[in-house]
């Protein structure tokens, strides 16, 4: 594994900003010196130079001129605005082996865009970095009276790599401070005067205040007071509260105008979250029973980790590409956390307590505050253990996967490629407290997992408890759900789905379509003789109705045999010894709550296992309340459900105490609440920004954003369902087999037909035939046609295109080049019809918009006949009180274009410049004008009338306003744009 630079220098030179990387020493030796790195101004490309001269020099003389930072995080890049990620400050939480590992708590976002404004950046991080350095030495030494320890996890910042310096470039950056600086040395000075002394925290993070905090509840998971700065606010004063917005923006004036919120978020999701954990020698993206060894012994860490948990993959790529592997740093989402506890192979009778010790604790637990926890017992020095007693480090790793990541009811269920919502491995590490030391001990392994289900469905979030609405016909669910099931067999092996949702209910429909898919799969996989994947159903609010979670021991005496069957992965001198045989996919409706309680559950029964094979037997133990394996459980479950749902987990004062009362479902309701807050106002902004710092969006999906306060799942291919679409209604709706079929396309189309203006629109399907033209009205839940309209070719009398607006709401919505369209006028004949599929209609019940649409509200087809049919017999009437046969009206179609850019990235596109435009490479205008050319084109072939016509008078396209930006405004109500200016003050 090449050697990733412990920390990195950080300054403003003339050209870019100049990154220093810092490697180690070992043994006393040198690290081969690490070039330094030039983030261009402007462009943001990286290079390597030979010197702070040759990227233009700085003055690292005036104070707080450079910082410190401890990785790279990536770049962050909107238009021609860049910013650099770096970590600041981490906290060591854990050690597997030795090799440490950290959780990222504050990040620094320095602008590239200019010396000056990277050089004012600088100054303000270095001066925090500073002032909280000083506060934290000052704090330290009014505790200097205090017995200190060495605890085996180490402290925010503290570090225990020798760095060097390049002695290159040594001179460079260890300029004399001036007569007026004696006092106050800059970062870069002081790094290398000390020769890498990195443990300046340790002693206040020791004390006993300092250690008292490290236990609290939510320790690595909400913004700490004292970590964030003292106040408990996130410091936002690098982060510029508007920005100008360029001419030539091109179709980014909405990201533009929201990147300091964009910039807030990122510094908020990568830093004081404390959700991102990194290690430089260790990969904690894959668990021990599946390794990836590298190739060649220098081959950087980023080319053999886990690419479903590097969750900076985007952001790092452009160092990727400049080969600068040094400062590549990969980092994970999810939760890392370490205990160490003491377990006696002779353990001594104790029955002083056994009378009263229910009632004291009971008594004891009632005494905290709300919201306030017991802290664990403290723990043995080695030195002080009995011949008897053994000392054993219990390590808890979670890790969430990228695809599908998102927010709870903004990501629900599977995607085409099999990936589901909240994919979330977890392993648990036992080893013995020698293992640091000696490779002959033993280490256990044990993973489990958990998912949502495998299954197109959705959820409102404007609810606290909301039906799923389940999507897509049986045959596409199932084929995702198979080839979800093929990947997990492939990496885990025998499979074992708990599935813990109500059997009755709201939640009891898609868990039977569920269980229904999973014996299709067995079926298929009988066949082939390979080994079934088994499904436990457990209703887990049934059986603990009446906070009796303690009836989990019922699931566990179910799947006790099956969790032996299945073991754990055993490793003596990082050697297989025995590997795991499977695994246990464990879900409900969000895959937080009850599943955080039964993989508690299940991890504590392995656990005794292994402690049996280890000689120990826990049930004979004195400490049988196991706070350490408790708590930390606890942390894992609260850190997986705030990522998710931006809360802690549901039901966590079970996990930690194994006992429920009144005062954990009070806390269970506020914190339901809370979720339902977040899903209605702020997760959609942040599900918006996780997507573009994953890089399955664009830019563009900010200008969403702005127009809807929602965006679009990337991860459903929208090429693939309009095709799908249009094949469907091919088949379902041309019945004459002699058509030949022309082309088809989607567009938007207003809810009520033979209308132009309309308050929403919805996406439907054109389709044209040598003689026909057909407009299907499409359920994009149920893939189903639900109405169609055929117009004979012959009777197209008029084609208008041209400006098509019905909306001024946002800048997007406005633009007239982007927002055309095309008006299609007919003469209703015989063989034009209209058909409701009521079938489908009657499937709709209940069910949301249809795709594409604007408002919740559905147009009802049965009504729109019932006007048909009402119109015509009036005009029978007429027709028989005048004498002569009424002339039917003309009728319209009315067909909005789709935005040829889309916010979703293509995978094909070469370059980050044709990202946007390379899904679509025709205009809005252009599809309109290509369409009508060849409407136009059939249509007159199907009307001998315009035979005879001179050829500049024989056509039927014209061009023209069909809603005019004037006249948008006009129809755009008061009501309407103060609504919208409410929605975006509260989301943006």
């Amino acid at each position: 594994m090449s050697s990733l630079a412990r920390k990195v220098l950080i300054c403003a030179a003339v050209d870019g900003l100049v990154l220093h990387p810092l490697g180690r020493k070992e043994q006393g030796q040198r690290s081969p010196p690490q070039p330094l790195v030039r983030v261009r101004y402007g462009d943001a490309s990286i290079s390597t130079v030979s010197s702070l001269d040759a990227a233009g020099g700085a003055d690292l003389s005036k104070p707080n001129s450079s910082f410190e930072a401890f990785g790279i995080v990536g770049i962050v890049t909107v238009f021609k605005y860049s910013y650099l990620v770096s970590i600041t400050r981490r906290q060591q939480v854990a050690q597997i082996r030795g090799l440490p590992i950290y959780v990222v708590t504050e990040v620094a976002l320095t602008p590239c865009s200019s010396q000056q404004e990277a050089a004012d950046s600088i100054v303000k991080t270095a001066t925090a970095l500073s002032n909280r350095k000083a506060g934290e030495e000052g704090e330290s030494s009014a505790s200097s009276g205090e017995d200190e320890t060495s605890p085996e996890i180490g402290g925010i910042d503290e570090v225990g790599d020798d760095v060097t310096v390049d002695p290159a470039v040594e001179d460079q950056w260890s300029t004399e401070a001036t007569p007026n600086n004696t006092a106050k040395s800059s970062i870069a000075q002081d790094v290398i005067s000390r020769r890498g002394g990195y443990g300046r925290f340790a002693q206040r993070w020791f004390s006993k205040s300092g250690w008292a905090m490290e236990n609290k509840r939510n320790m690595g998971l909400s913004p700490d007071a004292q970590a964030a700065g003292g106040n408990g606010k996130v410091s936002n004063k690098n982060v510029p509260t508007r920005f100008q917005i360029p001419q030539g923006a091109d179709g980014s004036e909405a990201a533009i105008a929201m990147l300091p919120r964009l910039l807030r978020t990122t510094q908020i999701l990568f830093g004081s979250s404390k959700t991102f954990f990194f290690s430089y020698d260790y990969d904690i993206t894959r668990s021990m029973a599946n390794p990836k060894v590298p190739a060649a012994s220098l081959t950087p860490l980023h080319n053999h980790v886990d690419p479903n948990y590097f969750w900076n993959r985007n952001v790092i790529q452009p160092f990727i590409d400049a080969g600068i592997d040094s400062l590549v740093l990969p980092l994970m989402q999810g939760f890392v956390g370490q205990r160490s506890f003491v377990v006696d192979t002779n353990p001594p009778q104790d029955d002083s307590g056994a009378k009263d010790s229910v009632e004291l604790a009971e008594f004891a637990s009632s005494q905290l505050d709300p919201g306030e926890t017991s802290l664990p017992p403290p723990e043995k020095a080695t030195a002080d253990l009995r011949s008897s007693e053994r000392k054993y480090d219990i390590t808890v790793i979670s890790r969430r996967s990228i695809k599908r990541a998102g927010l709870r009811y903004l990501r629900r269920g599977i995607d085409e490629d099999g990936n589901v919502a909240n994919s979330v491995e977890t392993e648990q590490i036992i080893s013995s407290h020698e293992a640091t030391w000696d490779p002959k001990a033993k280490v256990y392994s044990f993973v489990q997992i958990r998912g949502s289900f495998p299954l197109f469905f959705t959820q409102s979030p404007y609810s606290l408890k909301p039906t799923p609405v389940l999507q897509h016909s049986a045959d596409a669910n199932y084929a995702a759900l198979k080839k979800h099931f093929e990947g997990l067999r492939k990496k885990y092996g025998t499979l074992q789905i708990v599935n813990l949702v109500e059997k009755h209910g709201v939640e009891a429909p898609i868990a039977e379509l569920y269980e229904r898919s999973i014996d299709r799969l067995n079926e298929e996989l009988a066949t082939s003789g390979a080994e079934k994947v088994g499904f436990e159903w457990f209703d887990f609010h049934s059986v603990c109705r009446g906070m009796k979670f303690e009836n989990v021991a019922v699931l566990l005496q179910i799947l006790g045999s099956e969790l032996e069957r299945l073991g754990s992965s055993v490793f003596v001198e990082d050697r297989v010894v025995t590997k795991q045989k499977g695994t246990l996919r464990t879900n409900c409706m969000d895959c937080l709550d009850r599943t955080n309680v039964c993989q508690s559950s299940f991890a504590k029964y392995m656990l005794d296992l292994q402690m049996k094979e280890e000689g120990i037997d826990m049930k004979l133990q004195k400490d049988q309340e196991n706070s350490w394996f408790n708590t930390l459980w606890a942390d894992n479950g609260d850190a997986i459900s705030k990522q998710y749902a931006s809360t802690g987990a549901m039901k966590g004062d079970y996990t930690r105490t194994r006992k429920r009362n009144y005062r954990g479902a009070l806390t269970d309701a506020g914190l339901s609440l809370t979720r339902m807050f977040n899903g209605m106002f702020n997760d959609f902004f942040l599900q918006a920004s996780i997507d573009f710092l994953l890089g399955n969006v664009t830019s563009l999906v900010f200008e969403e954003f702005e127009a809807n306060m929602m965006t679009k799942d990337p991860a459903v291919s929208m090429q693939n369902m309009r095709q799908q679409a249009i094949e469907l209604c091919q088949k379902r709706v041309v019945e004459n087999e002699s058509e030949e079929f022309i082309g088809g396309w989607t567009f938007l189309t207003p809810h009520t037909p033979d209308t132009v203006r309309s308050a929403s629109l919805e996406e439907a399907v054109l389709m044209l035939t040598d003689v026909a033209l057909y407009l299907c009205r499409f359920d994009w839940n149920l893939d189903k046609v639900s109405s169609f309209e055929r117009v004979d070719l012959a009777h197209i009398q008029k084609i208008k295109f041209g400006t098509y607006i019905t909306s001024t709401i946002s800048p997007a919505q406005a633009d007239e080049l982007r927002n055309v369209g095309m008006v299609i006028e007919y003469k209703p004949g015989v063989t034009d019809i209209t058909r409701v599929n009521t079938r489908s209609l009657s499937s709709m019940s209940g069910t949301p918009k249809a795709h594409g649409s604007d408002d919740a509200a559905e147009a009802d087809p049965t009504k729109e006949g019932t006007t048909q049919t009402s119109t015509s017999a009036l005009a029978g009437v007429a027709g028989f009180f005048s004498g002569k046969p009424a002339e039917k009206p003309p009728r319209r179609i009315a067909l909005k274009a789709l935005y040829s850019t889309s916010s979703a990235a293509d995978p094909l596109a070469k370059s980050k410049d044709e990202g946007d435009g390379a899904i679509s490479r025709l205009t809005e205008i252009q599809q309109v004008v290509v369409i009508a050319a060849e409407i136009e084109r059939l249509a007159m072939h199907n009307q001998p009338r315009l035979a005879g016509k001179k050829p500049e008078e024989a056509h039927l396209i014209e061009k023209g306003d069909i809603i005019s930006l004037a006249e948008a405004k006009k129809n755009t109500t008061l009501l309407e744009q103060l609504g919208h200016s409410i929605k975006k003050l509260v989301w943006v």
